[in-house]
């Protein structure tokens, strides 16, 4: 399978530049060797910004007429349907029914429609959408795209810390840890990258194991409150993760809900479930992971105020 090179994160930083803040690498007071990577700071709330502006500005005339579509638990539709503004593209979101209120009163609130659909049903309807209207599907992450645009995270991780030596990246469908190990193995190849994902949503774990997409139905993975992270890898992003990704870990939620309060009391960062499990891993399971500099990529900040106030009660 024809893998996202260096080059191609490389041009996607160049597409996103203006439009994507560049966030920091913050230390922390807890740990002398771990730094957060704070993508709860883009406009959006979100890392999946990268990605979507990626995408939509490789749209030609035509294209950008009919529009884009696509299908998201919340994140990717909210970056999705910014991008889609900014370069005034009709955007149309389906988003899976239990999905948080608060990313779907966004995404709506970013002008583009949407339409809830049930969890299994959510690629087939817009496959269908995409058919009838014409408009260009722009998955969340099972896209060249966008895990070059997700992969830019890599190269500003590396840009800020040279001498990283392990990155610790939440895996979901796995288009962000795709393009993180890509950036990352081929600008620092000593460095080690792990991917982090629910116990309870642990499909990507199986799947390394397995060497084939193993799916996991949406009863097992709606038991996880880290909603962004419920999704199952595709054969593009188990190809990547294979090749380059070092390891996985799986954190309970218990550790999760630690690793937010942790964050939110002392990195001053409000998060989602699944934006605090890479630092869930490094909190929990340090055993089981090289010394050394440490990066967690914090993803999102899109959270329900109720799960917050559970978090820090």
């Amino acid at each position: 399978m024809d893998l996202v090179s260096l080059a191609d994160v490389r041009a996607a930083a160049d597409d996103i530049a203006g439009t994507v803040v560049r966030t920091p690498l913050l230390p922390t007071l807890w740990d002398d060797e771990l730094w957060l990577k704070p993508e709860s700071l883009q406009p959006v709330g979100s890392f999946k910004l990268r990605g979507a502006t990626h995408a939509v500005a490789w749209l030609d005339p035509a294209a950008r007429a009919r529009g884009v579509v696509t299908h998201s638990s919340g994140n990717h539709g909210q970056a999705l349907a910014y991008a889609a503004r900014a370069a005034g593209v009709p955007c149309t979101v389906l988003v899976p029914e239990g999905a948080p209120q608060v990313k779907v009163d966004r995404i709506r609130a970013l002008g583009a429609e949407v339409r809830l659909v049930p969890p299994a049903r959510r690629l087939a309807e817009a496959e269908r959408v995409a058919a009838d209207t014409g408009a260009a599907l722009v998955p969340p992450f099972d896209d060249r795209r966008i895990i070059a645009g997700q992969g830019t995270i890599g190269l500003e991780i590396v840009a800020d810390l040279p001498d990283v030596d392990v990155v610790l990246v939440p895996v979901g469908g796995g288009g962000l840890s795709s393009g993180v190990a890509t950036a990352v193995k081929a600008l620092r190849p000593s460095a080690t990258v792990i991917g982090v994902e629910p116990l309870l949503a642990a499909d990507a774990r199986d799947s390394l194991a397995a060497g084939e997409v193993v799916v996991w139905d949406v009863e097992r993975t709606y038991r996880t409150s880290a909603d962004g992270l419920r999704t199952h890898l595709s054969a593009l992003t188990l190809a990547h993760l294979a090749e380059r990704l070092d390891g996985i870990v799986a954190v309970s939620e218990e550790e999760i809900s630690a690793a937010m309060g942790r964050l939110v009391r002392e990195a001053r960062l409000v998060v989602e479930p699944s934006a605090a499990v890479a630092v869930a891993a490094r909190l929990f399971h340090r055993d089981e992971l090289p010394a050394g500099h440490t990066v967690a990529v914090v993803t999102g900040g899109n959270v329900d105020p109720a799960v917050l106030a559970s978090v820090l009660a």
